[in-house]
């Protein structure tokens, strides 16, 4: 089947009582265990709307298996502590998202665990493996600087050597592209986002083959993070319009990406699609649409990027992103607030920058406020 009929008919759980066409709700968190195997339990990830979620998300990603967390980075934290222990070493991207990448320097030294930074391209992380590396994160496109790197490549490598990799696909969405096809191992995503879809839901999603599915899933039950059925029920129910929504948001996020790179009160514009983008051609190669995301430098001598944010109208500057309606926030400040300045100068983080999640309004509405925010004094 299509994307847009996986997103409808794959998983789901069939009622066979009722016969209605929804995945019951099943909000019992006992179950009867005389005379059946593996007797659901809520914290053992096995419960029918647990199920139900993570067989869609399978189908999608082309995946065996999969476990659903109560966030991202329950699943991100998760699935790096079930390949790499006391001893090993991981290699990550110097643009992860700010999240995983103070999980590392804040935990990482206390369990024993080794970590090297690299820049974003395939060559740097494959360069940064040492004998000891056991796991290998990335993630493409990155945030907040939509950097693309070649996914293949770093497979290939990792492979080779018996290394895990990882990679965080929230941007792109299982619509756009499917990492375990370029030979990607595990593939997370925060489902808080695109996969919920309206900025209502916190969850988070770990797709890979049975046997490494199986690894985490354990260390998932050491650690709880299971989702409740109620916002399994709410994700399945969203992730039948993803292809719909993702669709628009890719297009709408692609028009608004040349109408600002033409905007004399923006000095830089990081979306795949543009042709002039440095990673346009491997987005073009990897993705089958370009996403939803992109950033931008506001310029002009605007001496306060927060007061650029206060004139917005229409859009909400918000955390989080990936909803259907368009938000904007500045890394600083917020997805990368917990790395140090010192940090966020060296990769390039500045104040200026704005990250903008395309929702589906028309674009012209969404350019619209962006115009008048970024003109007005």
């Amino acid at each position: 089947m299509k994307k847009e009929t996986q997103c409808v008919h794959s998983g789901g759980f069939q009622d066979r009582i009722t016969r209605g066409i929804n995945t019951p709700i099943f909000t019992s968190s006992a179950y009867e265990y005389l005379d059946r195997e593996n007797c659901p339990y809520p914290r053992y990830f096995n419960t029918p709307n647990l199920d139900a979620v993570v067989r869609k998300a399978c189908a999608l990603e082309g995946a065996e298996d999969g476990v659903l967390f109560s966030s991202g980075m329950a699943a991100m934290s998760t699935s790096i502590l079930a390949f790499a222990g006391s001893g090993d070493h991981v290699v990550m991207m110097d643009e992860l998202y700010g999240g995983t990448h103070a999980f590392a320097t804040d935990e990482f030294d206390r369990l024993g665990i080794s970590y090297s930074f690299a820049a974003t391209n395939s060559d740097a992380i494959c360069d940064a493996a040492t004998e000891n590396t056991r796991v290998i994160i990335i993630e493409s496109p990155t945030n907040p600087f939509l950097g693309i790197i070649d996914i293949r490549e770093v497979g290939r490598f990792a492979r080779a050597r018996g290394i895990t990799t990882v990679i965080d696909n929230t941007f792109a969405t299982p619509v756009n592209q499917n990492p375990l096809e370029f030979g990607i191992d595990v593939v997370v995503h925060s489902g808080t986002k695109y996969l919920g879809g309206h900025s209502d839901l916190c969850c988070g999603l770990v797709v890979t083959s049975a046997e490494r599915a199986a690894r985490v899933r354990t260390l998932a039950r050491h650690l709880g993070g299971s989702l409740d059925a109620m916002a399994c029920y709410l994700l399945e129910r969203s992730l039948k319009t993803l292809a719909l929504r993702v669709e628009r948001q890719s297009e709408n996020a692609f028009q608004t990406a040349m109408a600002l790179e033409k905007h004399p009160a923006v000095t830089r514009v990081n979306y795949p699609g543009l042709p002039d983008f440095a990673g346009h051609d491997l987005a073009k190669a990897q993705m089958k649409a370009y996403g939803g995301m992109l950033s931008f430098e506001v310029g002009n001598g605007e001496p306060d990027p927060s007061a650029f944010l206060r004139r917005l109208r229409m859009i909400k500057p918000a955390l989080s992103l990936g909803g259907i309606e368009t938000t904007i926030c500045c890394p600083a400040v917020t997805s990368h607030a917990k790395i140090s300045a010192e940090e966020r100068r060296r990769i390039g983080i500045t104040d200026s920058l704005m990250r903008l999640s395309v929702g589906i309004e028309h674009p012209d509405d969404i350019m619209a406020d962006l115009d008048q925010a970024l003109t007005s004094r």
